[in-house]
């Protein structure tokens, strides 16, 4: 019954975003996902009516999003046809080293501040440092992956602290992006925008006219033999039992090589990143085997964004208030530096770094680093309607490289469990020196092409 109970209320939530997006201009204008404004409504109702639903129902939505998350990432290679390193490193080099130094910005910025300035005066959790990084890059998607990573550490609070920051990145990544984008327009660096103005009332209600409705997915095997989609959802499946198996099996033999350690880096990491690599051998496999072509990509990505909206409903709903009200000043200034370094990024860095299409590039990360993949994406559209740019295939290409490490990646996970091993110096320091490494490589760049 309690299923019964949580799956009918996360899907009542995300038709009531529909609907509100529907009717209330200016939720369009902000292009706020659906599952955001959805959670907004569940937060609400959980808020004002606390007895709503029994506890348990209340604990089941709450695992939700850590669920979810796996499916997420398994979906990620499976499908894809990955190009030659060296093609990937030509065509996105640069677009690299902007994610990365964006990235470990973020690093630096939040140990920083976590370390000489929050810790000490307002006391917080010595875990604060990581919540910007994984929030603004990984989203509520991997906060809820790394919830059994912030309970090892017997910080729980955690979940809730950063669910807050991936909320607050995400319409930052929409609303302060959308700004940029008009302003890149008025000063002419992009020629292809597309205001919001400029879209019929269809599109600005984020729906599909009948004659325009593209495919979601092509099926590859007769239904009569296994249903498509139910077939690709079995793929799934079987990449996060192989991710389950690396995962349980690197914690047994960390316990039988370490019998005595003290530090388990295993034991709170996360599943989701095995995820990702079971998605990635499966997916060689198939490829070995010859039977790739039964494996499509597009039907992978419905997977994944139907797993995505659920699991941002399912966590913004469960959030807890008076956690975020306990720790308001820490979060209000992580949120507000971690978005001025992303504009930062934008304006200043973006322009020297990028030998074309500055912007385009740029705006694509701005919105993954802020929000997830698809806020940049759809940040991206905006200033690219019909890809015209380069930016498009280079910030594809750059995902292939980044997302395994960085934004839930495996350095994501692990930071986690480096920070309470090694305490936020080593984090700042390691952060500092990746931050110098990847700066000292876009130079690099910028000066190969005066040559």
């Amino acid at each position: 019954m309690t299923a019964i109970v949580v799956f009918c209320l996360l899907s009542a939530l995300l038709v009531a975003g529909k609907i509100a997006r529907i009717f209330i201009p200016v939720l369009q204008r902000c292009y706020l996902p659906s599952s955001v404004i959805g959670g907004i409504i569940g937060l609400v109702l959980f808020q004002c009516f606390p007895h709503f639903l029994p506890a348990e129902c209340i604990s089941a939505v709450g695992k939700i999003p850590g669920f979810m998350i796996n499916v997420v990432f398994a979906t990620l290679f499976l499908g894809v046809v990955i190009p030659p390193v060296k093609k990937i490193f030509q065509v996105a080099f640069p677009q690299l080293c902007f994610g990365q130094i964006m990235a470990w910005g973020q690093y630096v910025i939040g140990f920083a501040l976590a370390g000489f300035l929050l810790i000490p005066f307002f006391g917080v959790n010595e875990g604060f440092g990581n919540l910007l990084e994984i929030g603004f890059q990984g989203g509520h998607g991997t906060v809820s992956g790394m919830a059994e990573s912030f309970r090892a550490f017997n910080w729980e609070d955690g979940i809730a602290l950063g669910y807050t920051i991936a909320t607050a990145g995400m319409v930052i990544g929409v609303t302060v992006g959308v700004l940029l984008v008009n302003w890149a327009g008025r000063k002419g660096y992009v020629k292809n925008i597309r205001s919001f103005e400029e879209q019929n009332k269809s599109q600005q209600q984020g729906i599909y006219e009948a004659k325009e409705r593209p495919t979601a997915g092509w099926q590859t095997v007769y239904c009569d033999s296994i249903d498509s989609l139910a077939w690709h959802i079995s793929l799934v499946g079987i990449a996060i039992l192989a991710g389950f198996a690396m995962q349980k099996g690197l914690q047994s033999a960390e316990i039988y090589l370490f019998p005595e350690s003290q530090m388990r880096i295993f034991k709170g990491f996360p599943l989701f990143p095995f995820c990702m690599i079971g998605g990635l051998l499966l997916q060689k496999f198939a490829e070995k085997a010859r039977f790739n072509a039964l494996i499509d990509h597009g039907q992978m990505q419905r997977i994944a964004g139907a797993a995505l909206d659920f699991l941002v409903v399912a966590a913004m709903a469960t959030i807890k208030i008076s956690v975020v009200m306990k720790n308001w000043q820490g979060l209000l200034l992580l949120i507000l530096c971690g978005t001025a370094f992303a504009v930062f990024m934008v304006l200043v860095v973006a322009p020297r770094l990028f030998r074309e299409s500055w912007f385009e590039c740029a705006i694509a990360d701005f919105g993954q680093a802020t929000g997830v993949t698809a806020t940049g994406l759809l940040l991206l559209r905006a200033v690219d309607p019909e890809s015209k740019t380069c930016a498009t295939q280079a910030f594809g290409y750059k995902q292939l490289l980044h997302e395994p490490v960085m934004g839930g990646g495996l350095w994501t996970a692990l930071a986690l469990t480096l920070l309470y091993r090694f305490g936020w110096k080593t984090m700042l320091i390691i952060s500092v020196s990746a931050l110098l490494v990847w700066i000292i490589l876009a130079v690099c760049v910028v000066k190969s092409r005066r040559q």
